[in-house]
Formats: structure tokens, C-alpha cells, sequence
């Protein structure tokens, strides 16, 4: 099993949820974050007054999977979250050791 924690553009969030449902992806958790990259944030003018905005507005996707799914779903991601301009995120897939389905207590790949 493994974890696919992705940070991508915010509009770009049901075009991804729709292609991971297209590819078998029954669940998943949506966080709204800030944060900044190479792009290190940019400069906004409001009243007249300049100012930096250093955490830019972010989505946080997680989803645990089977490990048969794991390369269909980063593809997926990868490709609905593309727009070829800077700041599009990162995809990381991590281990994932042990899970619980807490309301019937199935442990492993059963759980998801």
C-alpha cells in the first residue's frame, strides 16, 4: 500500500478528483494549505501599496492505495493538474504500513 500526497493549484482540484475517480479512486481528503516553491511567493498591489505574498494559496491531496493503482493514479494527477506554468505542485508517494477501518476494524488493503 502506499500514500500519493499531492500539492497542486487550487482551480485545478475537480478536474483531478474526476480523473482519479476515472481510474478506479474511491476516496480521498482535500486539505487547503500555503506554501511556496521556486516561485517564492510574488508581489500584489493593494491600495496603492506594494506588498509580498510569500505562502500562495495551495490544495493538500492524500489518498491511499493499493499498490497495483499507485502508477495510474500519480499519472492521473500528473496530468489533470498540469498547466505547464510554474507552480503546478508535487506528487509524493510515501509507504504506507498499516491501516484501520475504524467502524469495522478490517486492517490492511481490506481498509481502503
Amino acid at each position: 500500500m502506499k500514500l500519493i500526497i499531492a500539492i497542486i493549484k487550487p482551480f485545478k482540484l475537480d478536474e483531478v478528483r474526476e480523473a482519479l475517480s476515472r481510474v478506479g479512486v474511491q476516496g480521498l481528503t482535500v486539505t487547503e494549505v500555503k506554501g511556496f516553491g521556486r516561485q517564492k511567493g510574488h508581489t500584489e498591489l493593494y491600495r496603492g501599496a506594494e506588498y509580498v505574498v510569500d505562502f500562495l494559496p495551495k490544495i493538500k491531496l492524500e489518498v491511499a492505495l493499493a499498490n497495483e493503482l499507485v502508477d495510474i493514479a500519480v499519472e492521473a494527477i500528473e496530468q489533470a493538474a498540469r498547466t505547464d506554468k510554474i507552480g503546478d505542485g508535487k506528487i509524493f508517494v510515501c509507504p504506507l504500513e498499516h491501516v484501520v477501518r475504524i467502524r469495522t476494524g478490517e486492517t490492511g488493503e481490506h481498509a481502503l
